[in-house]
């Protein structure tokens, strides 16, 4: 009878006691399917896209209860093995193992009664009954197994498949079966022929030598294929009167014919500009003292460069009258791509060569002694070579994020002396802070990191106390005219460092030149230790690098966009601001103030971003954000040269 004593409740000692009215009060407890403690937010790397991303669907299954059942499957091995068992037991059945002794025992008993028989008789009786016994017992024996035969084997019932009484459903279908086809072929014999010759190394150069000719030769001839014009190759299109070169002379003796008839409209078109160009001085500068002026010529502007700015400048070394002009973005938001043109002072209207690229077109550079080779870095950090003696729409060369290119956009590409086994090289210089020298080896552009720029020498604080080398931001450089191993490499940070080609880790000296990025640096082409330099913090500084300080500095009042060198004069010099202004200057006759201050463009909110002096002539070119590039011409008063 213990069941019957009432139980003693156990109540844990740190259970909260709770009044009547609490105890009573409902307290709401809503379900969910959701499982409150699975883990959230678990992250695993996606191959696909290459990142790691949120596992969104977790499973929000929770097991309570789980029984290995015994059952056996029909179709599986022991499940057929215990069907066939109970089979078989279920054919032998009690009642005939009952029946099968009694049949017996009949027999025995008619044979007995049989037996018994025979002795009363004669003996004839008995012969005609032994004689009668066996004609009955014969015919007995043919009726039982008659029966027997006619007796069916007993049939087995057909096994009834249940059907799943919620979602049942039997289809039969059948395949059509696609009839064989046999096919055929009979081939010639390779032919085979015998050959036997001595080998050895000389042999094997040889061979190899002339296949890599082969194959120089088959490439030169398939990028000299002519191309069918299309509309979009219009778009795209080189020249002004491009013609397809064909195998014919008749089609290329025409394109240069045009071209010189172009060249000829265009210059009655503008020929009061070029009378300027080539006579007019202005004689007012005998009346201004010191004071000087910017004459506008030609303006040069091209239809699909009417929403990018002009992003570099650069004159060709052998033929005086032609320049390259890069188009890009400055906007870090406003990115798209980017249009390489060049221009010739002898036809204004529409630019000698046109090239296209994805990305934004930042910096160029022609080459001193191959005229014809360009090089160009452009915003997304690759650097490419144009070659404008074949008539292709796309660059010769250009690296790729195999060959080593910049992670950021390339502001400055420098060409250098061929090296040792003359092959051609230049220098670029970008934000990720490297400078790399690129070398042209075998028609490949071979990448070689000269120098990386440290940020002030400090580490910055990573994840977990990790201590992480800042790199600096380069934005320009320059390379001394005589001394080969020394160039100028000017930053985002305002610092100007004095590096050497010889040595990749250390600077030979550094400037705390600008409160902002330096925008353009530049050694003086006279004087050896000089150079000039200017940046976003309105000001334009002159240096000798020998000495930390600078020895002119001039403010502008707005920020400078880009300074330049004269090419007849060591005290001349030029710059232009974001205001839309172009400032001369000549230290030889004023070393406080410009000569010459002129707007140069007239629209607002349009910034001038480049300007260059021509090798030859008294003129300037200045490129503005709205693609358009002005050339003025220089006044007595701004190009004296010096005794």
């Amino acid at each position: 009878d213990d069941w019957l004593t009432a139980r003693a409740g156990v109540r844990s000692p740190d259970q909260l006691e709770l009044t009547e009215v609490e105890l009573k009060k409902e307290i709401t407890r809503t379900l969910t399917a959701k499982n409150p403690h699975i883990p959230r937010d678990i992250v695993r790397y996606n191959f696909k896209e290459r990142a790691y991303k949120i596992v969104d669907d977790m499973d929000h299954t929770a097991i309570h209860f789980t029984l290995n059942g015994n059952l056996v499957p029909k179709d599986s091995d022991e499940g057929r093995r215990q069907s066939i068992k109970s089979n078989s037991e279920a054919e032998k059945t009690p009642v005939e193992e009952e029946n099968a002794p009694v049949e017996a025992s009949a027999e025995t008993t008619e044979e007995a009664e049989v037996k018994d028989e025979e002795p009363t008789g004669d003996a004839e009786a008995a012969e005609e009954g032994e004689g009668e016994a066996e004609a009955e017992g014969a015919e007995t024996a043919e009726e039982a197994e008659a029966a027997e035969a006619e007796e069916p084997p007993p049939t087995k019932a057909p096994e009834k498949k249940l059907a799943n009484q919620f979602n049942f459903i039997e289809r039969g279908t059948t395949t059509f079966h696609n009839p064989p086809r046999d096919k055929g072929y009979q081939t010639d014999p390779a032919p085979y022929e015998t050959f036997s010759a001595n080998v050895n190394q000389w042999y094997i150069y040889d061979a190899y030598m002339e296949e890599l000719e082969r194959m120089e030769k088959a490439k030169e001839k398939e990028k000299a294929k002519p191309q069918a014009v299309k509309k979009e190759d219009k778009k795209t299109g080189r020249k002004l009167s491009y013609v397809e070169p064909q195998h014919g002379d008749s089609l290329s003796k025409v394109a240069k014919a045009a071209k010189i008839a172009e060249r000829m409209v265009n210059l009655n078109t503008f020929d009061d500009i070029a009378q300027d160009f080539k006579y007019f001085e202005d004689a007012s500068d005998e009346f201004r003292g010191q004071q000087g002026t910017l004459l506008p010529l030609w303006k040069f502007r091209y239809e699909k460069t009417k929403k990018l700015a002009v992003t570099a400048i650069s004159w060709n070394p052998k033929y005086k009258d032609l320049f390259a002009v890069g188009y890009g973005s400055y906007d870090f938001m406003k990115q798209g791509h980017g249009m390489l043109l060049l221009y010739t002072l002898k036809n204004p209207s529409f630019p000698e060569y046109s090239f296209s690229s994805e990305s934004g077109v930042m910096c160029l550079d022609f080459h001193s002694d191959h005229p014809y080779l360009l090089a160009v870095g452009f915003y997304d950090g690759n650097v490419a070579i144009y070659n404008l003696r074949k008539p292709a729409s796309q660059p010769s060369y250009k690296s790729s994020a195999k060959s080593g290119k910049h992670t950021e956009p390339v502001w400055q590409v420098k060409w250098q002396k061929d090296d040792m086994d003359n092959n051609s090289n230049f220098f670029s210089v970008s934000s990720d802070g490297r400078i790399v020298s690129w070398t042209l080896v075998k028609n490949e552009l071979v990448h070689m990191d000269v120098i990386k720029l440290s940020g002030d020498g400090t580490t910055m604080q990573g994840p977990e106390g990790l201590q992480l080398q800042t790199l600096g931001s380069g934005t320009s450089f320059d390379f001394h005219k005589k001394i080969d191993y020394l160039f100028l490499v000017g930053t985002e940070e305002g610092k100007i460092y004095k590096c050497s080609k010889n040595y990749s880790s250390q600077f030979l000296d550094v400037f705390d030149a600008h409160h902002m990025a330096v925008d353009s640096i530049s050694w003086n082409p006279f004087h050896l230790k000089v150079f000039i330099s200017c940046s976003s913090d309105w000001t334009v500084k002159i240096w000798d690098h020998t000495i930390k300080t600078p020895m002119f500095v001039y403010d502008l009042s707005t920020a400078v966009g880009d300074v330049a060198w004269s090419t007849y004069s060591s005290t001349v010099f030029a710059a232009v601001t974001i205001d839309g202004q172009a400032h001369v200057f000549d230290l030889n006759i004023n070393k406080l103030e410009p000569l010459c201050t002129q707007l140069v463009v007239t629209r607002k909110k349009n910034k001038t971003t480049h300007i260059q002096f021509n090798p030859v002539y008294p003129v300037i070119i200045v490129g503005d954000e709205l693609g358009l590039i002005t050339c003025l011409k220089l006044s007595p008063n701004l190009r004296k040269m010096p005794k």
